[in-house]
């Protein structure tokens, strides 16, 4: 029994060092594993690293090469970029909200004289006569503020884009629109009463007017003809190539009233205009710059 219980032992024992030694073996093994999965991991970890600081160094270089074509592309489109809205802080803003004026770019008297310019630009250095008999249009006080009023848009499209002076500019140019016309209607003895209905009348008509025009500038050709035939022939007109002419004569004016700089325009309020009629429509000559002195006279 004794012999017998020793061998068992013996073989127990035997058995547990195979065990431990197979054990041994199987964790040197694994810690082998273990080993090779992290230098793999690392390794694939920088892999994975390196490929991605390639990924976003190709992606910066290729969003680089995008905004570099995309502002070639802006620049050659137009020679200047556009201001930036004009940054104003909030006492400007609080006193413009009550209805006062903030302080602007130049003094306010200046303002005013190079909108009455403007203005006096629109009246005197458009051929009148050339449109009533091109367009068949009475030649009477509603026509000629037909075209008056056509003309004033046009300068208070650009105006607008000068910023608060511009706007503040646009407003003395429609308050000088509306003296002129009460004089003549009061010089050609129209009656007070009735000169009193025709000016509530033509304002009523003005900024719809406005309203037609700005949806026509930004949209079609079709669509600024239908604005031409509401408000410039009051929806009489029977020849389609008369609209052709307006609507050719509109974009290339504006185009030409988009060369012109606008440090020129708020000093001077000098402005000029194409014929209505010409061999080349489209060729916009970039106009020569006015000269005016310090005080902008």
């Amino acid at each position: 029994l004794f012999q017998s219980c020793q061998t068992g032992v013996t073989q127990w024992t035997a058995a547990c060092s195979g065990l431990l030694q197979t054990t041994a073996v199987h964790g040197q093994c694994r810690r082998m594993l273990c080993g090779i999965f992290q230098r793999c991991k690392a390794g694939q970890f920088q892999l994975s690293k390196s490929c991605g600081g390639l990924i976003q160094a190709n992606g910066a270089i290729t969003q680089q090469n995008r905004s570099f074509y995309n502002a070639n592309k802006h620049l050659s489109a137009k020679d200047s970029l556009q201001p930036s809205e004009e940054k104003v802080g909030a006492f400007t803003r609080i006193i413009e909200a009550m209805g006062f004026t903030g302080p602007l770019k130049y003094s306010r008297w200046k303002i005013k004289v190079a909108a009455l310019r403007m203005y006096t630009c629109c009246v005197e250095k458009t051929d009148y006569e050339e449109f009533f008999n091109r367009c068949h249009m009475p030649d009477t006080l509603n026509s000629w503020f037909l075209v008056a009023q056509l003309h004033v848009w046009m300068c208070l499209v650009r105006m607008k884009q000068e910023g608060r002076t511009g706007k503040y500019m646009c407003r003395y140019i429609v308050h000088c629109m509306w003296e002129d016309v009460e004089q003549r209607g009061k010089v050609m003895g129209i009656n007070s009463v009735v000169l009193k209905e025709d000016l509530r009348s033509m304002v009523e008509n003005f900024y719809a007017a406005l309203f037609g025009y700005d949806e026509g500038i930004l949209s079609d050709d079709h669509v600024l003809a239908a604005a031409l035939w509401r408000n410039l022939f009051n929806r009489n007109c029977e020849d389609p190539r008369h609209l052709e002419l307006l609507v050719e004569y509109v974009r290339k004016q504006v185009q030409h009233l988009d060369a012109l700089s606008g440090e020129d325009l708020l000093l001077t309020g000098e402005v000029s205009w194409r014929p209505l009629v010409e061999s080349n429509a489209r060729s916009i000559l970039k106009p020569l710059s006015p000269v005016y002195n310090d005080e902008g006279l």
